[in-house]
């Protein structure tokens, strides 16, 4: 499989070829993926509750996340790594988002960016895609601003929130994106969104007619017990075999079993032991 390229994702929905995307926020997890053959890697800034046990995602910041996208980025040899821009690192100004959008792709050395927001953002996105960085939307439930949407609920119910949010694709598109995730609507608006975008659109419960799917990789395999979106599927209980197998170390620690002989070292002749004794 070759280097997953904006190119390529164009050509897949051209084609009508849905498109893998799943989170990682290390080494391991991306090399797991791209031997999957997972398309996208997306460096979410879910990793502020799965892997930092924060309470949301506003809390995170820049150089967390680039922390956690340079061993990504070393995993992933063929699949597109996609980094996240934090809450609060975009959304004050155009030169305040071109300058850390540079900083993840420069120092975490992603292949683009993603960004959340309505229609109101697409002149940030503009000047990202202008600064020669490419951008993905994401529009719909939008986690940083979930206070301001209600809490964590279903977008686009009405007819005035679905214009809202085929506004906020177009504006996205125009701007330059070249994709747009679309996150917690019913499957008839993602459907319409997909349908009327001439950019790949991936879906995170906007049904299934989106151009592709994304799941944080922590709850389709079970490592994340807080909560479980109704649009996850659980692919494995990777949390409750990690658990298994830690109480079965602890019991063979306490009765002695582990480490047994093929787990250590010899090579200590008895007569120089008896010399130290």
């Amino acid at each position: 499989m070759a280097k997953v390229t904006i190119q390529k994702l164009q050509e897949m929905k051209e084609k009508g070829e849905k498109i893998s995307m799943i989170t990682a926020y290390d080494y391991p997890t991306a090399c797991f993926a791209d031997k999957a053959g997972i398309e996208v890697i997306l460096v979410g800034d879910s990793l502020a509750m799965t892997v930092l046990g924060l309470d949301s995602t506003v809390p995170i910041t820049m150089e967390q996340m680039i922390h956690h996208i340079r061993p990504v980025v070393k995993g992933a040899a063929n699949a597109m790594v996609v980094g996240d821009m934090p809450f609060g690192s975009y959304n004050q100004s155009k030169e305040q988002a071109v300058m850390n959008a540079t900083r993840l792709m420069k120092e975490g050395g992603c292949d683009a960016v993603k960004l959340e927001g309505g229609k109101e953002m697409s002149d940030i996105a503009e000047a990202i895609v202008n600064a020669g960085i490419p951008v993905m939307g994401h529009i719909g439930l939008t986690p940083q601003t979930v206070s301001k949407l209600g809490g964590f609920k279903v977008q686009g119910k009405d007819i005035e929130s679905i214009r809202e949010l085929l506004n906020a694709a177009f504006a996205f598109q125009d701007a330059g994106a070249y994709s747009l995730v679309i996150e917690c609507v019913p499957e008839e608006v993602g459907r319409l969104i997909t349908q009327k975008l001439r950019i790949p659109t991936i879906g995170i419960g906007a049904g299934r007619y989106c151009d592709g799917q994304v799941l944080v990789y922590h709850d389709m395999v079970g490592l994340f017990e807080r909560f479980t979106p109704k649009f996850v599927k659980k692919y494995a209980n990777l949390g409750e075999e990690a658990v298994k197998a830690m109480q079965r170390y602890k019991q063979e620690v306490k009765d002695g079993i582990f480490p047994s002989d093929e787990h250590v070292f010899g090579g200590v002749k008895e007569e120089d032991l008896k010399i130290l004794y």
